[in-house]
């Protein structure tokens, strides 16, 4: 037996993002007694309070909380699932690849060009996530295959194969007392401002950013430093230089995918990118 319907999953979900039976009914178009009234339904039947309610609050409990994480992922599955069946009967249908500006490695043009060799081979839609979206747009479907950096993405629960293995390397201004360095360690990083990036959970005391463009601006204005794989600042941009940081983690680009989705266009992409990655020149899969 289903314990939870998809539409009583929705109408949980609206009410504990926003707090408020009100706004949440007025967000679903339905009554806001018969809201109240498919909440308290789910909590007999789990057998567990989800939310804490009075005349002018309404919170989480713990049990409301892990309900509101694993069931946002529960109805992205089922949209995705829905996206994909329709995208499976269409032969004209375009592959969809999310990728960050500039967070291809310069691998992007080959990929390309294997893929078009593919004798199922499809357009290619290519769309432009943020720091921390891309992920997301795998999850509910809106692309079908990513280019990630691990470990700063969350693989969780994704396919991926890795095309490219890189070292770190120490943005820095041109005039900073460790630019004339050939190489660095993380310890003589120590004391340095580090930017915050939007989204990520990390140390930073920096400004934050949201893009490496603007990273960039905020490093030559001496507002911060940044430790980034080394393709995402190639070329070095003028009044900048990079050193090696030899004892920052390898940093992965992979081609990431839902397991979900069993296209055989996704296939096809996915082999494509791999040759590409293992015929670029310089590049390898071992660091």
């Amino acid at each position: 037996m289903v314990d939870l319907e998809t539409r009583e999953l929705e109408y949980f979900v609206a009410v504990a993002e926003e707090l408020h039976f009100g706004r949440a009914a007025q967000r679903l178009s339905i009554a806001q007694p018969a809201l109240s009234k498919a909440i308290r339904r789910v909590e007999a039947r789990l057998g567990v309070q989800l939310l804490l309610r009075s005349s002018r609050h309404v919170s989480l409990t713990p049990a409301g909380d892990a309900l509101l994480h694993h069931g946002r992922h529960a109805l992205n599955a089922v949209a995705a699932a829905a996206r994909n069946a329709r995208r499976a009967g269409d032969t004209q249908d375009h592959l969809r690849l999310v990728i960050k500006p500039g967070g291809d490695a310069n691998l992007l043009s080959g990929i390309l060009a294997r893929y078009s060799l593919q004798p199922d081979a499809r357009q290619v839609d290519i769309l432009f996530g943020g720091a921390t979206d891309r992920v997301d747009h795998l999850r509910d479907g809106r692309a079908d295959v990513a280019l990630l950096y691990a470990p700063f993405d969350d693989l969780s629960g994704l396919a991926h194969e890795t095309l490219h293995v890189e070292g770190r390397v120490a943005i820095l201004p041109a005039g900073h007392r460790l630019a004339s360095r050939t190489e660095l360690r993380m310890a003589d990083l120590e004391h340095e401002t580090r930017p915050r990036w939007k989204g990520v959970p990390g140390e930073g005391t920096g400004p934050e950013i949201e893009d490496v463009p603007q990273m960039v601006h905020m490093v030559a204005a001496g507002r911060t430093i940044a430790v980034l794989p080394r393709s995402l600042v190639d070329p070095v941009p003028p009044g900048l230089t990079c050193v090696p940081v030899t004892d920052a983690p390898p940093n992965r680009l992979v081609i990431a995918w839902s397991p979900l989705n069993r296209r055989s266009l996704v296939t096809s992409f996915v082999e494509a990118a791999v040759a590409a990655g293992r015929a670029q020149p310089g590049r390898g899969l071992d660091g």
